[in-house]
């Protein structure tokens, strides 16, 4: 059974390319911070029910919060390790290719891809995010972790929407051509 399920990709980067700087910098985010504007974050959020993000991003996550903000949502940690679930959190570690297509193949809202560059590239590579939805941010931070690695298939893109907002934050959203 097919489900209209979308892949989505929703996440920030500098102007070159940059969803991060060395040693997992994202202070460069902050530039744009303004009271009341989440850039349309929070109604993102309403239209999925699953999360997926690296291990790396979990851990740097929750560095900075008490508890996990997708806590509430079925939520897949992408790693190499086994860890036990807590809550609807679950630590993966089987191939992500498969997990995608079982997640598509049931019933459900979109799932949210919320990193990092390892698991963006390597579902590039088998060419399963639907839709891409990237923040731009106004710098140019030389250099860190790359949005989009090389090496991974060219894939062509229709332009959904563009958004601007008062802070210089432009937001581009794109679907897949093949969809």
């Amino acid at each position: 059974m097919v489900t209209d399920r979308k892949v989505i990709l929703y996440i920030a980067s500098s102007l070159d390319g940059y969803i991060a700087k060395p040693n997992d910098g994202l202070s460069f985010l902050s530039i744009v911070q303004q009271d009341g504007e989440d850039y349309g974050y929070a109604d993102f959020v309403k239209s999925v029910d699953t999360v997926i993000l690296g291990r790396k991003t979990y851990d740097w996550v929750m560095t900075q919060v008490p508890e996990f903000p997708h806590a509430d949502k079925n939520s897949f940690i992408i790693t190499r390790t086994s860890r036990p679930s807590v809550g609807k959190t679950s630590f993966y570690t089987d191939n992500l290719k498969d997990l995608i297509l079982r997640l598509k193949s049931e019933q459900g809202k979109n799932i949210f891809i919320d990193g990092g560059a390892e698991i963006v590239n390597e579902l590039l590579k088998e060419n399963l995010i639907d839709e891409f939805i990237i923040s731009i941010i106004p710098i140019l931070v030389g250099s860190g972790t790359k949005l989009f690695k090389d090496g991974r298939p060219e894939q062509k893109l229709e332009l959904i929407s563009t958004k601007q907002f008062d802070k210089g934050l432009t937001q581009l959203h794109y679907k897949r051509a093949d969809n």
